[in-house]
Formats: structure tokens, C-alpha cells, sequence
């Protein structure tokens, strides 16, 4: 009697609480119980803003949308809170009460007690109030490290993890295409292999910390005419399948993504958000992504509003599940009462809201959202006493010291020296001019993304959260017996010319002058760089080059620094400049790296992620160009940069020597097996970054001259020689051929070893036998490099 007694005070738990079965028996059963209204409802999010009293979410009132009312809303229940942090300036304590109480509110709300999962920005950081504000993606690039990104990923995704969001909106996959575009800072580069290893990392560390990460933009983004937001895309089928879908393919099939999101732009037409072949058939059925596909903010009501292929939000909507998206972000839109309506009548299949639904839900259950012990509370708040909020504020730390030391070695990787007639490192100046709008100007080391530039701007009366030395603070500590004089010359993009001969007359009175030009990060037209801030050319914004002419003509050795978000062209500068220093939006702790190198505190190791033009409007191109879209006698237009992809010079030098290689002939689905020396013959212990160039003489299409298939840092000190071995898969050669089918030609092959695009050291031609083959989306991907375990004897 009393065991069924016990039995009937028991509730049994239901099939999709339950651990012990199986997820997709989870799935199923929640899905079958669930109304049209309750399906729907998963997938959509609502863009909120967290309390700094630690109260409710409260809706974001976005101009772009109508008012959302969660009271409405949530008897149904939600699928995703979009940004809850990083809409307003909130303290991160009372931010992560904020979000717990709020998901414990949606749960109780529901009939199924499911909460929302919770995504962020985190584009070079978490870009939340007082996280860390790390290097842009550009910055990553130029580091040619992976493993240091994974580790800042990890990092990232740690902070999030704690305060309970659950998905990051990064890594930026698009390869850079036209350098006029905004976005230029928030890719990795030009070259599609280092934005595939370089994303892969990132990719790798954030779910490694439990964070789902979302590659963006899938695909053709970057590839917009004139280098315009949103512009159409021209490009073939060969281009996105060899340039831009490679990063993507990598960090789906090595990364464990686990969230895509769709482009706005169209490619030949079909906007990616409409376009099933892509986002089903390639995503999907070829490459085995079993995630899920999220809107770009707005992007599914865009196939009305902007690409004019639906009719009404209704269509809108069944068109963007019919090609496989899955989430209408930010907020609910197209996926609410017109999605319902249209199921309802019959225009929308009711398979296609399961069918985004069953790999919502399946996420949720990984997530842990769906387990019969999950709980709102968030790890950084355990412990915490809850009931008295205001104890809470500053309890949260995510800008840690681990943190910002992670973000100064990455700043110190990324910093690319680009000239130098041997001024660099300073030696001890006794009056330095501190010149140029960026010299004294705290937030010049952002990106657009970053929390101050994105949100901090539209609160002024906020504190930015972060400390942020200027170049000035770092000089003057690595110089404390050196006199500086401080003047800005002109603004960013203001074309002021009146303080330039202030700015000449400084550095007349100066044994050294440094001056600091570049960008301002923004958004829509309020900088420089970043999305929506479009350059007309790669000209310095404003004055700058008036102010970079007029100090030339001084006669004083002159260093230019840049702290951009885009490669420009520095005119006279490139020549005439006695040191360029280049960093694109190096984060919190970039001013100590600069400040460090110029010092030679610290040795230089970046290496161009993007070609820096000689000229503003030799644009589009890139080092992947093939033979025509190089100078040539054909065109008076000569597109040769000033610097070349994958180029950075260092305080000491290298020698390369013994090249060997094992076989020079292999089938073409063997493999080639290399080794060289490398020794440091300089006096500073020093970074190389070994590239290794692929060039196809003969091919069945045309092809770039030549591309990056592999590379690796070698840190080696002075006098000291290493053993490099190279293993190259001859699937490394393989591109799109005439019939759209990936191809390993026979015929002969050459491979650079050089330490940029334009500087190879060792070189060798390598033949390909037998037929034609055909690897697929298993084929190898990487040149795997080992360095020998003892170092060659010392010189």
C-alpha cells in the first residue's frame, strides 16, 4: 500500500526529460505533443536587453521591427533570447541574474518547461560590457597561429558559458574578395586556406567550451560588387566553390559547428536564404552538417523587402524553411502569426516546421535545456546570494588578468612590421613627436563588433568597461626618459588640414616621429570600418595622407603606424617612410605590443593576412588573381601591391637551405614528402613563418598563379637551425574542373617554400601520374609539417 502510495505522488517524467532515452525518441515525443503555435515558436528569437538591476529581460524596440510583447509570446514559448548582454551597458553580474530569472520565467510560461537558448556576438570577444576586447579576425590572420586562437576562443567561450548564454555568432568565414568592403576586419584574410585553419581554430575552442558557434556569412557575402554592404554577388561557380566555400567545408568537417548562418546577399539571383541547393543539398546532404541554419539578423524578411522574390511575409518565411534556415533571428517576424496563418491555409507544409524544429529541439536536448534537473542558474552565479542583487555588482570579472595576457600575445603575433631601413627597434630617442588622429585615442585599437564601438557609443555617459591605453601611455612607459610632443595633425575622416603644420613643426623639433593613422570602427556610416562603412577606394580616409606628405617633406625619420580595420594605400609613405608598422585593430592590449616592438622589447612575427595596395583603385584583387589579373601589357593599370600577402619582416634573419624531396613523381592520389633547414643567422632570437605555394603551369581552367596550401611558425633563436619535414597530399592540387567536379589533373606541379607570396626561397617541380582523380568532401585537406625533434647543430 505505501509503495503505490509513493507511486502515485511520483509524476513519471516525461520521454523528453528523460537522460536515459535516446534524443531523437525525445525529440519525437515533444514534437508530437506540442500545438502548430508551440512549434513555430521554437524558431524564433526575441532581441531583449538584461537589467542592470538584475530584473527581467525587457524587449529591445528595434527600428527595423514592431513591439514585441513577451506576455503574448511566451505562453507559447521561445526558441531563442538574441543578445541579452550585449544590447545596453549591464553590469555582467546583474546581467547573468537578469538572463537566469528571465529563462526561468519563459520555462515556467511554456507547457513543456523549455527554455530559450540564449546567442551572442563574439566577433573578437564577448561583446558584452567589461569583457574582454581581444584582436579583430583580420589580427588573427595576421598571426598565422592557430593554436594561440583556439586558446583565445576557448577563452571566449568560457566567459560566455558562465553567465549562461549558449551560442556565439562567429567565426566570420568570408574570404576576402575587395578590401573596400566595411567588413574587411571582421574576416581572417584573403587566402581561403588561412581562413579555414585560422576559423577552424576558432570554431574548435568556442565549442570546446560548450558554446555553439555559427559560421557566417554561407556564402558569397564578401564577394559583393564595388565591395558595397549587401551588394549582389557576381560570382561562378568555380570561385565559390574553390575561394569561398573551403572555410566553411573545414570548420563543419573539423570544427564540430554546430549553427550556420545564412548571407543576406544573392549569388546569380538566389538569395542564400532562399537558396535549398545550398543550404540542404551542399550544407546539408554533401557535407553532413547536421546543425542548425540561422538567420542573418532581418534576413528572411529581406527576400521581400530587399530581394523582391516573396510576395508577403508568408512566402518569405516558406520559402527561407524550404531551403533549410531553420531560425528566424533576431526577433519574430516572418515566423510568427504569418508563418502560423500560412501553415494553417495550406501554403506552408506543416513537414517543414518539424523538420527545423526536430534539429531545434535536438540541439536544446544537447544543450541540456531539456533535462528534468536543468536549471536557470548560471556557473558564475553559484554560490551567489541572488536575493539582494546589488551585492552581486562587480562580482564578475570578464576582463581577467589570463584574459588580457591572451589578448597581448595575440597583439604582439599580430603586429606586422612592413618596412624598416633600420630605425626599428629605437634606440633610446631623446625627443620623439607623437603625430596623427589614432596617437592619443583610446578606442582606436576596436573593431566595430567590440562592445564600446558597437554599443558603448550609444551611451556615452557609460564607463567603456575596459581599460584602454593609448599608443601614447605605452610609448611614453617603454620611453620614460624621452620628451614627447602630442599632436593629432587632422581628424579620421574630417579632412581638417589646419593642425598639419602644428603636426610639421613638432616633428621638425623631433630627433624621431611617430605618426598613427588609420581607421575609426563603426557601423552604418558612423566609421571608417565596419559593416555598412564602405570605402570608396583605398585611399586614407580624410586628410591623413596630407598629414603622412607634409612630415615626409621634414626630413625627420619618420615611422608610420597604422591601426586600421582595411589595408590602405600610403602613397610616398611605402617608399619613403624609415618604418611602417601595421595593425588591424589589435584589441585591449595592442597599444603594449606596438609600444614593445618599436621598443624592441619585443620581435616582430606577424605576416599580412591581406595584401596592402600601392595604389587606392587598382581594387578588386588579391594575390589569387590568375596571370591576367596581374600587371601585364595588356592593362596601364598595374595592381602589384606595395606589400604582398603573407609578408612581415622580423629583427634577424633566416636562412633556407637542403631542400629535399623523397619522390618527384606520385599518383594523384598519393603524396610528396619534403624537408628543408632553417636557420636564424641574425643576432635576435626570431619568429619565420614558412609558406608553402602550390603553382599548376597547365591546367584544365584557369587558375591563380599560385595559392597557400600550408603553413607553420618557426621560432628558432639565434644561431639556432632546424629540420622541416613537409607531407603534401596531391589533393592539395585539386580544384573545380570544366564539369563542376573536383579534380586531381596529372601533369607537373611546382611548390614554393617562401616566407610570403612574393618571396619564395626553395622551390621544386613535382610531377602528378596517372588518371584524373575525383576526391570528394572526405579528400585531405592540410600539408601536415613536423619539425625535427633536435635542432640542427648550432652555427
Amino acid at each position: 500500500m505505501t509503495a503505490n502510495v509513493a507511486e502515485e505522488k511520483t509524476p513519471a517524467v516525461p520521454v523528453w526529460n528523460d537522460r536515459a532515452v535516446s534524443v531523437s525518441e525525445r525529440v519525437d515525443a515533444l514534437i508530437g505533443a506540442m500545438t502548430l503555435r508551440e512549434k513555430i515558436a521554437q524558431l524564433y528569437g526575441v532581441w531583449v536587453g538584461a537589467s542592470d538591476e538584475g530584473g527581467d529581460v525587457a524587449p529591445h524596440q528595434h527600428d527595423m521591427e514592431e513591439a514585441v510583447d513577451l506576455d503574448v509570446l511566451l505562453p507559447a514559448g521561445l526558441g531563442q533570447l538574441t543578445r541579452p548582454f550585449g544590447t545596453a551597458p549591464v553590469d555582467p553580474a546583474l546581467g547573468a541574474l537578469s538572463l537566469m530569472r528571465s529563462q526561468a520565467r519563459i520555462a515556467a510560461e511554456n507547457r513543456f518547461g523549455i527554455p530559450a537558448l540564449a546567442h551572442e556576438e563574439c566577433l573578437a570577444g564577448f561583446a558584452a560590457w567589461g569583457a574582454t576586447a581581444y584582436p579583430v579576425p583580420l589580427s588573427w590572420g595576421a598571426t598565422f597561429d592557430p593554436v594561440l586562437v583556439r586558446r583565445m576562443a576557448a577563452a571566449i567561450g568560457r566567459d560566455m558559458r558562465a553567465v549562461g548564454v549558449h551560442q556565439g555568432l562567429a567565426p566570420v568565414l568570408d574570404v576576402v574578395r575587395d578590401a573596400r568592403w566595411g567588413r574587411v576586419e571582421e574576416t581572417i584574410g584573403e587566402d581561403p586556406y588561412l581562413v579555414a585553419t585560422i576559423g577552424t581554430a576558432y570554431v574548435q575552442g568556442l565549442e570546446s567550451a560548450g558554446i555553439v558557434a555559427t559560421l557566417k556569412h554561407f556564402v558569397g557575402y564578401s564577394a559583393s560588387r564595388a565591395g558595397r554592404n549587401l551588394a549582389p554577388s557576381s560570382v561562378g561557380p568555380r570561385e565559390r566553390a574553390d575561394v569561398l566555400l573551403p572555410p566553411f567545408e573545414m570548420a563543419v568537417r573539423e570544427g564540430g559547428a554546430r549553427s550556420v548562418m545564412h548571407a543576406y546577399t544573392d549569388l546569380d539571383g538566389i538569395p542564400a536564404a532562399a537558396d535549398e541547393d545550398l543550404l540542404t543539398g551542399l550544407l546539408r546532404d554533401t557535407w553532413g552538417f547536421d546543425g542548425t541554419v540561422v538567420a542573418d539578423y532581418f534576413g528572411i524578411a529581406f527576400l521581400t523587402t530587399l530581394h523582391a522574390i516573396a510576395g508577403d511575409w508568408a512566402d518569405a518565411a516558406g520559402a527561407a524553411l524550404r531551403a533549410g534556415v531553420d531560425v528566424e533571428l533576431p526577433t519574430v517576424k516572418t515566423f510568427g502569426t504569418p508563418l502560423e496563418e500560412a501553415v494553417t491555409d495550406g501554403r506552408v507544409p506543416e513537414t517543414l516546421i518539424d523538420r527545423a524544429l526536430r534539429r531545434v529541439l535536438t540541439q536544446k536536448t544537447a544543450l541540456g535545456l531539456l533535462d528534468a534537473d536543468w536549471t536557470p542558474l548560471p556557473p558564475a552565479l553559484t554560490g551567489a546570494d541572488l536575493d539582494t542583487p546589488d551585492t552581486l555588482r562587480g562580482s564578475i570579472d570578464l576582463d581577467s588578468p589570463a584574459n588580457r595576457a591572451l589578448a597581448r600575445t595575440l597583439a604582439e603575433e599580430a603586429v606586422v612590421l612592413l618596412s624598416n631601413d633600420g630605425i626599428l627597434p629605437l634606440t633610446a630617442p631623446r625627443r620623439i613627436a607623437l603625430l596623427g588622429p589614432n596617437a592619443d585615442e583610446p578606442t582606436a585599437v576596436l573593431g566595430c563588433y567590440s562592445f564600446p564601438q558597437h554599443i558603448g557609443v550609444h551611451h556615452p555617459h557609460s564607463p567603456l568597461g575596459i581599460t584602454l591605453p593609448t599608443l601614447r601611455d605605452t610609448l611614453t612607459a617603454e620611453f620614460p626618459d624621452a620628451e614627447f610632443r602630442a599632436v593629432r595633425g587632422t581628424g579620421i575622416d574630417d579632412g581638417d588640414t589646419s593642425g598639419i603644420p602644428e603636426a610639421v613643426r613638432a616633428a621638425r623639433d623631433a630627433d624621431i616621429a611617430v605618426v598613427v593613422l588609420g581607421d575609426r570602427a563603426g557601423l552604418f556610416g558612423r566609421g571608417t570600418s565596419g559593416e555598412g562603412c564602405d570605402a570608396e577606394s583605398l585611399a586614407l580616409p580624410g586628410a591623413q595622407q596630407h598629414l603622412l606628405d607634409a612630415l615626409l617633406d621634414t626630413g625627420t625619420p619618420l615611422v608610420t603606424v597604422l591601426l586600421a580595420g582595411r589595408p590602405y594605400a600610403l602613397g610616398r609613405a611605402t617608399d619613403e617612410s624609415a618604418a611602417i608598422v601595421q595593425a588591424f585593430f589589435p584589441g585591449e592590449e595592442g597599444t603594449h605590443a606596438i609600444a614593445g616592438i618599436l621598443a624592441g622589447r619585443l620581435n616582430p612575427s606577424g605576416r599580412l593576412p591581406v595584401s596592402v595596395p600601392r595604389t587606392p583603385g587598382a581594387q578588386p584583387t588579391t594575390y589569387l588573381g590568375p596571370r591576367l589579373a596581374h600587371a601585364n601589357n595588356v592593362s596601364n593599370i598595374d595592381p602589384t601591391p606595395a606589400f604582398p600577402f603573407g609578408h612581415g619582416l622580423t629583427y634577424t634573419t633566416f636562412h633556407w637551405t637542403d631542400l629535399t624531396v623523397d619522390h618527384h613523381e606520385a599518383p594523384t592520389d598519393g603524396e610528396f614528402s619534403l624537408a628543408l633547414t632553417i636557420r636564424n643567422t641574425g643576432r635576435r632570437p626570431g619568429t619565420e613563418t614558412v609558406q608553402l605555394y602550390l603553382h599548376d603551369p597547365v591546367a584544365s581552367v584557369v587558375q591563380p598563379l599560385q595559392r597557400l596550401i600550408g603553413y607553420t611558425r618557426l621560432a628558432l633563436d639565434p644561431g639556432q637551425a632546424r629540420r622541416l619535414h613537409v607531407t603534401v597530399p596531391a589533393d592539395l592540387a585539386s580544384f573545380t574542373g570544366r564539369n563542376g567536379q573536383r579534380t586531381t589533373e596529372p601533369g607537373t606541379l611546382e611548390l614554393r617554400l617562401a616566407s610570403s607570396s612574393t618571396q619564395p626561397h626553395l622551390t621544386t617541380h613535382l610531377t602528378l601520374t596517372g588518371p584524373e582523380h575525383h576526391p570528394d568532401h572526405t579528400r585531405h585537406l592540410h600539408a601536415v609539417f613536423v619539425v625535427g625533434q633536435e635542432p640542427v647543430a648550432r652555427a
